[in-house]
C-alpha cells in the first residue's frame, strides 16, 4: 500500500505540470523519455513486446533485463492499456542481515531501491517511482503476500526470478488474470538462494514449450551498463570456463550441427555464450 500524497506535495506537482489541476490525475507531460534498443536482443524485447508476447528475459547483469520491461510497461499503463505495473520479487538478501527495522513499508523499501533508480532515469526525476506508486500505477509486491489473489488488468513483472523456488514461481505465475501480461527477469548466476533449489531451471523447460511466451537470452554482447562491467564478466566467465573444462563430465553447449563440439573460448565468447552450470552436467544454454 502506497503512502497517501500530502496536499502540499500535490500542489507542488500540479505547479510542475505533473498532475492535472482539475482531475489530480497524472498529466500527459508526465511520461518516460524515449528509449532505443542498443543491441540485437534488446531489439527482440521491443519487437516481441509489441507483438503481445509474454516475456522471459534471462542472462547477464547489466543488459537491461529489468529496465526495458519497466519502460514498456509504464508506457502502456499511462496510455490506459493496463491498470498498473505490479513488480513481484522474493525478499531474499545476499547476506543474512537479521531483522530489518520499521514497518512493512520500511522493510520493503530496501528491495524497491532498483526501481526507484530505474523510474528516476526514465522520467528524469528522483521521485518518479513514488509518484507512480501514489497514483496506483505501480505496485511492489513480495511473494509472501501474493497467494489467493488474482492479478487482472496488469503487467506483472517477476524480477530476480532466480531467487524463487519452483513453488514460489508457480504461485506467482498462476495469479495472472484477464488482460494481464507476464514478464520474468533473472540470471541463474546471481542466485542468492542458500538452502533451496531455484525454480529457474524448471521454468526454462516449461516456457520453452509455450508459444505465447518469448524467451530471450542476453549474452555478454548485450551488456550495456559499462565497458568495465562487460570486460569484468568476460574475464570472470573465461576463468570459470577453463575450470569447468577440466572436469571429466563437462559438456559444451557450443556444438555444431554435425555433432562436433567447439570448446574454444574465443569462438564461444564471440557468440555471447558461456558455460555457467546450473546442475552437475547442464548449462543454461543447453536447457534453453
Amino acid at each position: 500500500m502506497s503512502r497517501k500524497m500530502t496536499r502540499k506535495k500535490q500542489r507542488r506537482l500540479e505547479m510542475q505540470g505533473v498532475l492535472n489541476t482539475e482531475t489530480h490525475n497524472l498529466s500527459k507531460k508526465f511520461f518516460p523519455r524515449r528509449i532505443e534498443p542498443k543491441t540485437f536482443n534488446q531489439k527482440r524485447v521491443f519487437n516481441d513486446y509489441e507483438k503481445g508476447k509474454h516475456l522471459f528475459l534471462y542472462g547477464y547483469a547489466g543488459t537491461g533485463k529489468t529496465f526495458l520491461p519497466c519502460y514498456h510497461a509504464i508506457q502502456d499503463v499511462l496510455d490506459g492499456y493496463y491498470e498498473k505495473l505490479i513488480i513481484v520479487r522474493s525478499v531474499v538478501p545476499t547476506r543474512d542481515m537479521g531483522f530489518l527495522p520499521g514497518k512493512q513499508e520500511d522493510k520493503m523499501a530496501v528491495y524497491e531501491a532498483p526501481y526507484k533508480q530505474i523510474f528516476g532515469n526514465l522520467f528524469n526525476r528522483g521521485d518518479a517511482y513514488e509518484i507512480l506508486k501514489n497514483k496506483d500505477h505501480v505496485e511492489f509486491m513480495p511473494t509472501s503476500f501474493i497467494r489467493g489473489i488474482t492479478l487482472d488488468d496488469s503487467i506483472v513483472l517477476i524480477d530476480e526470478c532466480q531467487n524463487m523456488n519452483d513453488h514460489e514461481l508457480n504461485s506467482v505465475i498462476t495469479r495472472l488474470g484477464d488482460n494481464s501480461k507476464l514478464i520474468l527477469c533473472g540470471d541463474i548466476r546471481q542466485s542468492d538462494l542458500m538452502k533451496e533449489t531455484s525454480g529457474f531451471k524448471e521454468s526454462l523447460k516449461i516456457f520453452k514449450s509455450m508459444d505465447s511466451l518469448s524467451m530471450i537470452e542476453f549474452g555478454v554482447n548485450d551488456i550495456v551498463r559499462s565497458g568495465f562491467v562487460k570486460d569484468y564478466i568476460i574475464a570472470r566467465e573465461d576463468i570459470k570456463d577453463e575450470n569447468i573444462q577440466k572436469r571429466p563430465n563437462y559438456i559444451s553447449e557450443a556444438e555444431t550441427q554435425d555433432g562436433e563440439r567447439s570448446t574454444t573460448l574465443p569462438e564461444r565468447r564471440s557468440r555471447g555464450l558461456t558455460s555457467v552450470p546450473i546442475s552437475d552436467n547442464s548449462t543454461v544454454e543447453e536447457i534453453s
